[in-house]
């Protein structure tokens, strides 16, 4: 289940190594949506290795909801299991360099402003990292334009004088009675 309202997105999955791959397109294509091109890898890759922390740790299921959601100037994304045990983040160097797991959390707070993880009793818990958006493009400049009978007049041909821009209100297309309003679809693809 995909919801998103304005500024929020929330997905629902199992923690599966298939899913973990769909849901971090989704999160991509959200914030691409949203015009937070600049976050994109660092949301990916925090909500991958929040969702492996599921896969691998969460007890008794694999079911969680990831929630992406733009508050003023930052992105927060959330991932809520069931399991109510809180993951222990190590010191990274305490890691061999030939160990295939423990540098997680530690890569999670290296991309982001800050994270952390909130305890809800026996439902489980949320983990979180929040990183600040951009600063909004800013918008075009107002093009100021100048009344036409403050402009120099512009000579088109001999001796006519013409406006430089003419604004239509309406326009009345002819309707042939005889011919449908619609043409029928047609497909670029022959066949």
């Amino acid at each position: 289940m995909i919801t998103h309202p304005s500024r929020h997105c929330a997905v629902e999955l199992q923690a599966l190594p298939s899913r973990i791959g769909q849901v971090r397109r989704i999160v991509s294509a959200q914030l691409r949506y949203w015009h937070l091109d600049p976050l994109i890898d660092r949301a990916a890759l925090g909500v991958t290795e929040l969702l492996t922390n599921v896969h691998r740790h969460a007890q008794p299921d694999k079911t969680c909801t990831v929630e992406i959601e733009l508050l003023l100037d930052h992105l927060v994304v959330s991932v809520h299991d069931h399991d109510p045990r809180l993951p222990v983040a190590g010191d990274i160097s305490d890691v061999a360099a030939t160990a295939t797991c423990g540098r997680g959390l530690a890569m999670v707070a290296a991309v982001s402003e800050s994270w952390g993880v909130r305890a809800e009793g026996e439902s489980g818990k949320v983990v979180w990292f929040m990183l600040s958006a951009p600063e909004p493009a800013p918008l075009p400049t107002a093009v100021v334009s100048t009344p036409a009978s403050a402009r120099p007049a512009r000579r088109v041909g001999v001796g006519s004088e013409k406006p430089a821009h003419r604004f239509v209100s309406e326009v009345e297309l002819p309707v042939d009675e005889h011919r449908s309003q619609h043409a029928p679809a047609r497909s670029a693809v022959a066949g």
